[in-house]
């Protein structure tokens, strides 16, 4: 009797394991067919390669280069900025140097609250201090406030990464005569490079897909940026302008950034599993 009970409750959970399953991947199926369906009509060469002309949020001509480039701009910089800070602090909190010490648990948690902040929060935080040193809204404000939103993501996702590595793979590098550096370099880093370039790219599809944090710190344009000063137009803030026209056209316009938009974050998913098969042979099962 003891084992059909055990053996209910284990059916039960497995029908709720795919039912969740089954909710989570038909609402991302509906939300890709949605966009799809809208925004494909209203993609043209035009549109991909020019910028915005007069009267384009009236239904006009021209299209969306300076949002796409943009956003490039903006979560490329920001990844690379965040992967340059984000890297050493994550190998830092490690055993080898202060894991285990109360600065790296504080740090953990410090990392675990910021990482629960409102993208709006990080907008206006960036806004305040960008009005106390003079900066109007730029480029370069939207990296920094982006760099500041994806940096707990990164760490604590490196942090989580490089804690997997088993002890006994440094202990040998030490008993072959290498460093704590060179262990950390030559060893450790090869065997969570795969997770590594994971964290890059949830911190890049973060940031690429934010708009809250850069309304106030990127500003927007039609024009594209000559220099790091210069405000710049991204996706996500060109999906919230052309919706909230009343024009259908424009509208559609929107649907086609947004479909822009989930194809440069898939390309990059690709090209990210293609770097992480590479490195994968580093790694010991």
């Amino acid at each position: 009797m003891r084992r059909d009970r055990r053996r209910a409750e284990e059916n039960a959970f497995r029908v709720l394991m795919i039912t969740a399953a089954a909710m989570v991947a038909g609402s991302l199926l509906f939300v890709f067919a949605v966009v799809l369906i809208k925004g494909l009509p209203a993609i043209s060469l035009e549109m991909i390669t020019s910028t915005p002309k007069g009267g384009y949020y009236l239904g006009g001509g021209g299209g969306i280069l300076n949002a796409i480039v943009g956003s490039l701009y903006l979560a490329c910089g920001a990844t690379l900025l965040a992967l340059l800070l984000a890297l050493p602090v994550a190998l830092y909190l490690q055993k080898d140097y202060i894991g285990g010490s109360r600065l790296a648990r504080a740090v953990r948690f410090s990392l675990d609250v910021v990482f629960g902040v409102p993208s709006i929060v990080y907008g206006v935080f960036g806004f305040i201090i960008m009005l106390y040193v003079g900066v109007r809204a730029s480029l370069l404000g939207g990296i920094l406030v982006l760099t500041l939103l994806e940096l707990p993501i990164m760490i604590r996702a490196m942090d989580e990464v490089i804690r997997t590595v088993p002890p006994e793979l440094k202990a040998a590098s030490y008993a072959m005569g290498a460093t704590r550096l060179e262990t950390t370099l030559r060893v450790v880093l090869k065997q969570v490079m795969p997770g590594v370039v994971s964290a890059v790219i949830l911190a890049f599809g973060r940031g690429i897909g934010d708009a809250a944090s850069i309304l106030f710190t990127a500003g927007y344009t039609d024009s594209l940026p000559k220099s790091l000063l210069d405000p710049v137009a991204s996706l996500p803030l060109a999906v919230f302008f052309q919706l909230g026209t009343p024009f259908p056209e424009v509208q559609q316009r929107a649907y086609a950034a947004a479909l822009i938009l989930l194809v440069l974050v898939l390309a990059l998913s690709i090209i990210s599993r293609v770097v992480m098969a590479r490195y994968n042979r580093y790694v010991i099962r």
